[in-house]
């Protein structure tokens, strides 16, 4: 039996090397895809030695992308898109109109065609939702306001980008500067082309996601609870991965649309499924042993000789890509009148760019608009901008507080007058008063404020998504936009009056801020926290912080109190009850 095998050799090498180098990068205090990334430069063809199948490799990748953006689908509702379209929609298409011209401007300036140029900006303008999920998970803030901004921006861009790559071939007549002038590129019928393959690619991404709204958030889940009813857990797991990439697939060989983007509906549509949780544990293992050789493929692209051949043109690319990005991003969520801490972490989510970019380039280099030094640049700056972009992350939170130390302006920021960030002045007082203070209007404190609206408890909501905020005012709820961890939102709250905070967010970090400034301005006022963790829930309890409650405390009280209601029972003694469900 032969063992020279071009599948398993390119596994086999991709995860070894991976393992090994992620683990020295570990040790370095590094995050472990800058392994990843090496380990495809050494089994890459710019290398000596051992060479593995680029193309396999992609595919590989590819099937990483698709489970990736399956499991954040099982995590983001069409909901939590909707929240963020005022500022994902506009915000994206801005920050790849300014990222575009940027890297434009760089290939006019060193010679190349106008198609080249576009082309080429067109590459550094779309960020790598890979990257960018890795990123968030890591830090916790898939689930937050900063992340639902963040992946409905990538997702708008994704979008975008589905049309550009449709529409660059037969673009492509007229991008090309040797193209004869007021040729055949210019005639009404080539002009008609171009409006009728415009038209189909909208009507083909619109079919999609029609289909996937009426159909799919119907048919997905009844399959899952199908599957689920057999009580086979292999069949189960195989069903979920047959969905992810099957829709993904599909999606793009009927509508041309990215594999990426198809597993992402898949998955947000297999949200209303009561079984969503446990496909995406399901899922979770596939989905990062692929992702590894998503990296692992981009190292293997990557030419190392471009550093020494081109290192200004380099710097100028990571310039626009790391910095120029950034300060648009960041410029333009600032417009939107949000919090410096979301400006920053969207500028940081959109410091690199990725997959799409490399589709891009290869198509550009294909339809020879853009020369293959380009590609080069695209790669490297691509390489350089994943390595350092968990560092960028890392870095938010300290470069925030440093900044409003030091810079005038950045304080003017933050305490701006924006119409969301304080209460009207007809709110009413009986609200201002012995109300109860709720940071956060997601899942959990959406149910809360329901449940006190019920009972006519007086409540003033706080929470940074702007959207939301804007909607519980048309309702006449008093909220406020911002966020609870800085002074100034809790004293437009009116903390210093309430009766009792509530902190519907499990966030550790943000906790302790918001105690410490609550207890400040009302020594007197009850404080009411939620955590995921036992640990975290014991040392909040210890620090004296509050009343903390662990959702599967309050699950087990819950399912406790219906078995004791429906069948009865003597009454627990205090050791049981302390046992079973109780708030730390």
């Amino acid at each position: 039996m032969p063992h020279d095998v071009s599948l398993i050799a390119t596994i086999a090498a991709g995860f070894g090397l991976a393992m090994l180098l992620g683990l020295v990068a570990a040790r370095l205090r590094m995050p472990p895809l800058v392994g990843y990334l090496f380990a495809g430069i050494a089994i890459g063809p710019a290398t000596p030695g051992f060479v593995a199948d680029v193309g396999l490799a992609g595919q590989l990748a590819e099937i990483g992308v698709m489970l990736l953006m399956f499991g954040v689908g099982l995590h983001f509702s069409l909901a939590d898109l909707m929240a963020v379209k005022r500022i994902a929609v506009p915000g994206a298409v801005v920050q790849i109109v300014v990222a575009s011209l940027l890297g434009a401007g760089l290939g006019l300036w060193w010679g190349w065609s106008a198609g080249g140029a576009v082309v080429f900006g067109l590459c550094l303008s779309v960020a790598s939702t890979v990257v960018l999920l890795r990123a968030l998970e890591s830090t916790g803030q898939l689930q937050t306001t900063n992340g639902q901004i963040a992946v409905g921006w990538l997702v708008v861009e994704d979008l975008a980008m589905v049309l550009v790559l449709v529409l660059l071939p037969p673009l492509a007549g007229l991008l090309t500067a040797t193209g004869a002038a007021g040729g055949a590129a210019d005639s009404p019928a080539s002009t008609s082309e171009i409006w009728k393959t415009v038209g189909l690619t909208i009507a083909k991404v619109t079919g999609f996601i029609v289909l996937m709204l009426v159909v799919g958030r119907r048919v997905l889940p009844a399959i899952l609870w199908r599957v689920a009813r057999t009580g086979s857990q292999e069949l189960f797991r195989l069903s979920v991965i047959a969905i992810a990439v099957g829709v993904a697939f599909g999606a793009a060989k009927l509508f041309d649309v990215s594999f990426a983007l198809g597993a992402f509906f898949a998955g947000m549509m297999m949200r209303e499924s009561e079984f969503s949780h446990r496909a995406a544990d399901e899922s979770l293992p596939l989905r990062d042993a692929f992702a590894v050789l998503f990296f692992v493929s981009v190292g293997m692209l990557f030419d190392p000789h471009v550093i020494l051949a081109e290192p200004v043109k380099l710097i100028a690319v990571v310039a626009v890509v790391m910095v120029g990005k950034t300060i648009a991003a960041v410029g333009l969520v600032l417009l939107f009148r949000y919090p410096l801490n979301t400006a920053m972490t969207v500028g940081a989510s959109l410091a690199q760019i990725g997959e799409f970019s490399f589709i891009l380039a290869a198509l550009g280099v294909a339809l020879g608009l853009m020369p293959p030094a380009g590609q080069s640049l695209v790669l490297a700056a691509a390489l350089i901008s994943i390595a350092a972009n968990a560092a960028m992350f890392a870095a938010i939170e300290p470069l925030r507080r440093w900044v409003i130390d030091r810079s005038a302006l950045a304080r003017r920021l933050e305490q701006r007058a924006d119409p969301l960030a304080e209460l009207p002045a007809h709110t009413d007082r009986k609200v201002l008063s012995g109300q109860v203070v709720l940071v956060g209007y997601g899942r959990v404190g959406r149910r809360i404020a329901e449940a006190l609206d019920a009972r006519a408890i007086p409540t003033v909501i706080v929470e940074q998504n702007r959207e939301a905020v804007d909607a519980l005012r048309r309702k006449g709820v008093a909220a406020v936009s911002g966020d609870a961890g800085t002074p100034e939102v809790l004293v437009q709250a009116h903390i210093a009056d309430a009766a009792m905070l509530v902190v519907a967010i499990p966030d550790p970090v943000e906790v302790r801020r918001m105690v410490e400034i609550a207890r400040t301005l009302n020594p007197e006022v009850e404080i009411v926290l939620r955590t995921h963790s036992e640990e975290e829930a014991d040392l909040l309890r210890h620090e004296g912080m509050g009343r903390v409650f662990l959702g599967e405390h309050e699950l087990a009280r819950g399912m406790t109190q219906h078995i004791v209601e429906t069948l009865g029972g003597p009454p627990p003694s205090d050791a049981a009850g302390a046992g079973v469900g109780r708030a730390a």
